[in-house]
């Protein structure tokens, strides 16, 4: 069996990384790259050149069209009182190129869900989505469950394509990466 591949499973990914260690790896047209300023490299510089661990040419086109490969819930605590920015990051197993305001759903258990819109990471594999909740809305109330659900993203009139060509992503999540994300309790 070989030690890495040209597919998007995370099984093609370099073998000698861990599951955690390899939401961090992604492809490019120069190979399988570990994103810059990862722990893994041991330099905390986010603007560090990405690192080349495995010379595939080519690897980004023979993948297909990029995935969404993990949703994290940047914000880790919520406030009625005091409102707040909800923040989520959706990675990709390849570099992606938006345009438009797609959007992404974060439901609330109890109440109305939350629709975010797309803020930045054009041209990288990880975007942001953002919702600013003044204090008080009604939209939130104490001990709301917030958390991603299945098909979580949706284009809202914009494209989410590979980088530097026409492919359309596959925008589509699975129940278990919503879940993986987890979910935030809000406080009163």
């Amino acid at each position: 069996m070989a030690l890495w591949g040209a597919s998007d499973a995370d099984e093609s990914k370099p073998k000698n990384l861990t599951a955690t260690e390899k939401k961090e790896v992604y492809a490019t047209d120069a190979g399988w790259v570990l994103r810059g300023g990862s722990a893994l490299t041991g330099c905390d510089n986010t603007d560090a050149t990405p690192e080349v661990l495995v010379a595939i040419s080519g690897l980004a086109v023979s993948v297909g069209a990029a995935d969404i490969t993990n949703i994290d819930l940047i914000t880790s605590s919520f406030s009625k009182a005091a409102g707040g920015t909800l923040s989520v990051r959706v990675t990709f197993n390849e570099e992606v190129d938006v345009t438009g305001t797609p959007q992404l759903t974060v439901v609330n258990d109890t109440n109305s869900n939350h629709t975010l819109s797309y803020l930045s990471g054009t041209g990288t594999y990880r975007l942001l989505f953002t919702l600013a909740i003044a204090a008080g809305n009604a939209a939130t109330d104490a001990d709301d469950v917030l958390s991603i659900g299945a098909n979580a993203v949706s284009l809202n009139g914009g494209t989410i394509k590979d980088k530097g060509t026409s492919t359309v992503s596959t925008i589509t999540n699975s129940a278990a990466i919503g879940t993986a994300a987890g979910s935030i309790t809000v406080v009163a």
